[in-house]
């Protein structure tokens, strides 16, 4: 049956075929769909951390070298504007699919957006890596947040135990993902070329839409459209119109603002964009609470979900760096060599990712474990644990700047103790936030209060790319002793406010 055929199906033969792949326990115990939807962002993210690994790399490396030659204070925010972009677009990637294309077809439409940029960026001129940046970030904004949903919808009806561990294992498809992607693609920068890595990292996201199309069978129903076909046809036009638009007028003012025909820098753009962000998501909290119809205890809720979005802004901010900032010091300052040979600098990113797969499932025997014993730390106390942790983190890297004074180099285990405590700080947050947002919504906000929590991760991420570049323009010791300050400034203070937090969730943990 083609897939027009299959959108056009009626909703008791949907739910009947959703329900029936809900039944298959051929992938350990889980629907064999959800091998499809693992491998499939395990290579959606493979292309997304290989490039990341590279980015700032390849635009601060001379032209001799095959770079950019960008300084680091453009360079960072090309960064910024680019990583808070890409979850920005979540936004309207999931009103794309759930009022044109459905989820399955976002995601595949996603894909090809993905592929495509990373082979532009395989071309070396500066117009087509402009092109790449955008082609990703369309794409990565419709497929993101779209196939966790199609997750979720093959467990109709199960919201237990069953549910959570299918999002277990689908995270370690993340982070898989995320670990080998800059082993291959920094080997490869090191080895062959810059442009051979981007265009690597676009192999791996056709593979995984290889793998997608012809495992579509076991998805069932899943994140097919079930709205008005016509209705769905006039908006696509619209949007593929928009789109091109878009691709065009961005990729054509970023590459005149390159030559100097457009005088905007990119630090503007990224401060104009930090503003524009910031305000939105005000404007969005000032309009529930005072006109969103909400009784005395919603406000309060939605009072908590801000604070939880400005501590959620700062911890990206810093922990972002880790592709900014501490690459740059794996890349200029630290000591790669290893019996006479050197290590690429971009598989230091692969130790987040490495720590994550480690350490998910202690933290979560540890929640479990406390839980039972009446200990378990409270929402806003984790929050305030995951930010100093992110501090202390940086702290770490004052003294490592602090001995590479004088031209000295420094060993790579500081920047793996620096990572070993973000993740730790990641996995006390960044899952908590998610599950916190979800219980103290306003039911019929709960999407939208969603969408504007990863603005929270944008807005960080803009700001993480400014303070990238500051890389040379001031002090590594006192770069890094600001962010810790900032960081774990900003833990203690939720700290002392827990309880006024607490009180605000009026009785939610």
């Amino acid at each position: 049956m083609s897939t027009t055929e299959n959108d056009l199906r009626g909703p008791d033969l949907a739910l009947a075929g959703t329900a029936a792949a809900a039944a298959d326990r051929s992938f350990f115990g889980h629907p064999r769909g959800l091998s499809v939807l693992f491998f499939t962002e395990m290579w959606e993210r493979f292309s997304y951390y290989g490039m990341r690994a590279l980015l700032i790399l390849f635009m601060t490396a001379s032209a001799a070298s095959g770079g950019l030659g960008f300084d680091t204070a453009k360079a960072g925010a090309v960064y910024g504007l680019y990583t808070s972009f890409v979850y920005l677009f979540a936004l309207p990637g999931g009103w794309v699919a759930d009022r044109v294309v459905g989820q399955r077809n976002a995601v595949l439409i996603g894909g090809m957006f993905i592929a495509a940029g990373h082979f532009s960026m395989a071309v070396p001129t500066l117009a087509m890596f402009y092109l790449g940046l955008v082609l990703i970030v369309i794409g990565t904004g419709l497929l993101k947040p779209n196939i966790s949903t199609m997750v979720g919808e093959l467990y109709p009806g199960d919201a237990g135990a069953r549910r959570d561990a299918a999002f277990s294992i689908f995270y370690m498809g993340i982070n898989l993902g995320a670990f080998i992607a800059p082993l291959v693609v920094g080997y490869l920068e090191q080895k062959v070329d810059w442009h051979v890595g981007f265009g690597t990292a676009g192999v791996g996201m056709v593979l995984g839409l290889i793998w997608y199309v012809i495992g579509g069978k076991h998805l069932g129903d899943a994140g097919r459209y079930d709205g008005d076909p016509a209705a769905a046809r006039s908006r696509g036009r619209m949007l593929l119109i928009a789109i091109a638009v878009v691709v065009a007028a961005i990729a054509a003012g970023l590459y005149m603002q390159s030559t100097g025909a457009l005088d905007i820098t990119a630090e503007a753009l990224a401060s104009a964009g930090g503003v524009v962000i910031g305000g939105l998501a005000l404007a969005y909290f000032a309009y529930v609470m005072i006109a969103g119809g909400l009784d005395a205890v919603e406000k309060k809720r939605v009072g908590a979900i801000f604070v939880f979005f400005l501590a959620s802004a700062v911890f990206w901010s810093g922990f972002e760096q880790a592709g900014s900032t501490l690459n740059l010091v794996a890349d200029r300052i630290t000591d790669r060599v290893y019996f006479g040979w050197e290590m690429p600098a971009s598989w230091l990113q692969s130790v987040n990712a490495l720590f994550i797969i480690t350490l998910a499932p202690v933290f979560a025997w540890l929640w479990v474990w406390l839980a039972r014993r009446h200990l378990e730390p409270s929402s806003p106390l984790k929050f305030a644990l995951g930010l100093i942790l992110l501090g202390a983190g940086f702290a770490v890297m004052i003294f490592a700047t602090l001995a590479a004074a004088n031209g000295n180099q420094i060993g790579a285990g500081w920047l793996v103790v620096t990572y070993l405590l973000h993740t730790c700080g990641e996995l006390a947050l960044s899952p908590v936030g998610l599950s916190t947002v979800t219980k103290l919504a306003p039911h019929r906000y709960v999407g939208q209060m969603m969408g504007v929590w990863f603005m929270s991760v944008s807005l960080g991420n803009l700001m993480a790319g400014q303070v990238g570049g500051m890389y040379e323009s001031m002090a590594l010791p006192t770069l890094f002793g600001t962010v810790a300050a900032v960081t774990a400034g900003a833990g203690v203070l939720l700290l002392l406010f827990v309880r006024p937090v607490r009180k605000l969730m009026s009785g939610i943990h």
